[in-house]
């Protein structure tokens, strides 16, 4: 197995292929942190745990008159709160007698074949040829009889070691839980970098690099969503790593609510690491014999730099993640109308616009918004999700008929999760929204947000979306979610119990996500919230592709699928081609370059298709049939960052190579042309250095070492926003 226990020495180990995880239990009871890193051979750390006496590091009751123990500077396992321990602690509970004290001891253990379960909540399966262990440890506060369950699943073959707690109630009294941490991982030392997301609507993911420093850095959403202006992803990494080489640390949070991640160094140069829910606007009574399910972090280690961790990640979540049989399959290339029509269509333009884009070779059409209710501008209807028959007179069922006849599928566009008051449904019941009593309401677009933490609304969004499914054929759905939660106060629950509605919002999304898409295997559903505002791997559990951001500018896109990359699969990131001027920047770049971005994920347009002429409707046409011929490489190979955009002001470059190395996609933008330039190269990654390849465009074939070593020349023709793309395909010997 994975996992082993020395009784001995006390000290558990998990190793994966190329990492290894020790942790002890104390002396006195407390699950110490000893190692975790690249794989090594020794099972007896204890060397590494120095005891001393430092002043002001106050001494647990059980050590008597041991000053050289101390919680204030030892690396933990799960931190204690109240006892010593000065750093941001892992756990804040209120106990019966109003105490806020929390002394998890070891009080048991078990180890088992398999992944843990986690009820109610998206996490890791394993699959089909996987070897996963789970390790789950007993934390016991013997006062309270409170205690948290650590559970560790080890997946050897994937590289990665999943986490999670369950906080259990075994005392008398009702307890309230202020916080609890996924995942606490405390460092020796703390000669790091943390690299994180951040951004704003149409400017998602950007990536930031910061010196770990003396205190705290902080980063999370308090909006109800995990957000775009923080994801929920962060990776430690040495400060000399880079994309090829050092070692990085990575956390994947698997939630879509408010969310923190923490980097604290401490006076002794130690960094600890929190993630999971964030406490801000957070609290859950935890009852006699009750128990609280934090959710899960997917942790990787790699030594070969960030372009292993990627590697990682990517690969866990196509493989381990995403339950929809549309994680393995060829997608459909899309047009979508929101950019071509917005709310001003009837079924004649719309029917138009799908005919001229079968010309395209497209393969599906997506209505957007305002098919539904009094739908003419976003004021009205949400939640009426009935057929506006005088824009469709026919219904979907008729235009999704029509839309068959020409040979493209029918997608669609819902929002379940939101209201607005101009409807039926909230003049129904005003009280299904989450509002506080007594109080003037935020709007946000001027929607406001179903209450999902109430049974009764999750029932009746799980009827109406699966009877509009099942009204006509719909092969796609876009499940949008356009503002931010605030006036967070639901009628369904006690007073004392409001700072629960926020989770148990997710919790209900994820009951409705269970009966809705779930339950229609044969349906692509495509995340989104105003484009990447729920970007996470919770929603990647249920759809297997997501909207990446609003912005379709091709140059932004450039940044935002950069840092996007990081942490989540290609065959996850829906791009489009749009029109330009672009509708957000209001920059022109050509279709060419627009295409090449585009398929950096999974390729789409979103424009409309009776306005462009014959030639550029070809022009996409050998697009598509491009993009279908290699999709294989893109959506399922290796990715390859060959560029960073906030360091490389001249070109971004990326590159797709198939497991084999046998195939590879190069593609580049010219971003910056400078006149009488140097000239530029190109040096690729990922190639067997020992064998020969044939470059699209060059005369000849050239050695893998070559091309990563002395690279390709960029054609100095390119003009700024100009692009190229090339396939490398291996030959048995040097042409």
């Amino acid at each position: 197995m994975a996992i082993k226990y020395n009784a001995d020495r006390k000290t558990f180990i998990l190793e994966t292929r190329n990492s290894s995880y020790l942790m002890k239990v104390s002396r006195y009871g407390n699950l110490l942190h000893l190692y975790y890193g690249k794989k090594i051979p020794d099972k007896n750390l204890d060397f590494l745990l120095k005891f001393q006496d430092r002043g002001f590091s106050p001494n647990p009751n059980e050590a008597g008159n041991d000053r050289t123990f101390s919680l204030d500077f030892l690396q933990q396992e799960y931190s204690t709160d109240g006892k010593g321990d000065y750093r941001s602690p892992s756990i804040e509970v209120v106990n019966g007698d109003g105490s806020t004290i929390f002394s998890g001891k070891m009080a048991g253990y078990k180890i088992y074949k398999g992944k843990y379960c986690i009820k109610g909540m998206p996490s890791l399966r394993a699959v089909s040829g996987d070897t996963a262990d789970t390790l789950e440890i007993r934390l016991e506060d013997r006062e309270s009889q409170a205690a948290v369950i650590l559970g560790y699943s080890v997946f050897e073959e994937k590289d990665v070691i999943t986490r999670t707690v369950r906080f259990v109630n075994g005392g008398r009294q009702s307890l309230m839980l202020k916080r609890l941490m996924s995942v606490t991982l405390d460092y020796r030392d703390s000669d790091f970098d943390l690299i994180y997301f951040s951004g704003r609507h149409t400017m998602e993911r950007e990536f930031n690099r910061i010196p770990v420093q003396s205190g705290m850095h902080s980063i999370g959403s308090s909006r109800g969503t995990s957000s775009h202006q923080f994801n929920p992803f962060g990776i430690v990494c040495r400060k000399n790593t880079d994309e090829d080489r050092g070692d990085c640390y990575g956390y994947s949070l698997v939630y879509s609510g408010n969310f923190l991640l923490e980097a604290e160094q401490d006076q002794f140069s130690q960094l600890r690491v929190n993630m999971g829910i964030n406490p801000r606007d957070f609290s859950y009574r935890v009852d006699p014999g009750e128990e609280f399910q934090a959710p899960e972090v997917v942790l990787a280690y790699s030594d070969q730099g960030l372009t292993g961790l990627t590697h990682l990640y990517h690969d866990v979540f196509r493989e381990n993640l995403c339950r929809s049989p549309y994680s393995k399959k060829v997608r459909p290339v899309l047009i979508n109308s929101w950019e071509a029509a917005y709310f001003d269509f009837d079924e004649e333009k719309i029917l138009n616009i799908a005919r001229e884009s079968v010309a395209m070779g497209v393969d599906l059409f997506v209505l957007d918004d305002g098919w539904f209710g009094n739908r003419d501008d976003d004021n009205s209807s949400l939640g009426d999700w009935t057929v506006n028959r005088r824009k469709l007179k026919d219904g979907l069922d008729g235009l999704s008929e029509k839309i068959h006849q020409m040979g493209l599928q029918f997608g669609l566009w819902i929002e379940p999760e939101m209201v607005s008051e101009n409807s039926d449904l909230y003049r129904k019941h005003p009280d299904w929204c989450l509002k506080a009593p007594g109080r003037p309401m935020t709007r946000g677009r001027n929607q406001l947000v179903l209450d999902l933490s109430r049974k009764e609304v999750c029932e009746y969004l799980i009827q109406t979306i699966n009877e509009i499914l099942e009204s006509a054929k719909i092969e796609y759905v876009k499940w949008d979610m356009n503002r931010s939660i605030s006036d967070v106060w639901s009628g369904a629950l006690e007073k004392d119990r409001q700072g629960e509605a926020l989770h148990r919002y997710v919790l209900g999304l994820y009951y409705i996500m269970d009966n809705i898409i779930l339950k229609h295997p044969e349906i692509i559903f495509c995340g989104c919230s105003g484009g990447g505002g729920r970007y996470d791997p919770a929603m990647l559990y249920y759809q297997p592709q997501m909207w990446c951001s609003d912005n379709t500018d091709a140059i932004s896109r450039l940044k935002i699928q950069f840092g996007t990359s990081f942490a989540y699969p290609v065959n996850a990131l829906e791009a489009h081609v749009s029109v330009c001027p672009n509708h957000q920047t209001g920059r022109s770049v050509s279709l060419k370059t627009r295409g090449i971005v585009a398929m950096g994920g999974i390729l789409g347009y979103e424009l409309d298709s009776t306005k462009l002429s014959e030639e550029e409707k070809e022009f996409c046409r050998k697009q598509v049939n491009f993009y279908k011929k290699n999709y294989r490489v893109i959506a399922e190979g290796d990715y390859y960052r060959l560029t960073n955009p906030y360091e490389n002001r001249s070109f971004t470059a990326w590159e797709h190579v198939t497991k084999n190395k046998k195939k590879a996609l190069i593609s580049l933008v010219l971003t910056d042309k400078e006149s009488n330039a140097p000239q530029l190269y190109l040096r690729l990654k990922g190639l067997d250095e020992n064998a020969f390849y044939r470059v699209e465009g060059h005369r000849g074939s050239f050695s893998g070492a070559l091309l990563m070593n002395a690279g390709i020349p960029v054609p100095p023709e390119l003009g700024e926003y100009d692009s190229v793309q090339f396939v490398l395909r291996m030959v048995q010997e040097a042409e």
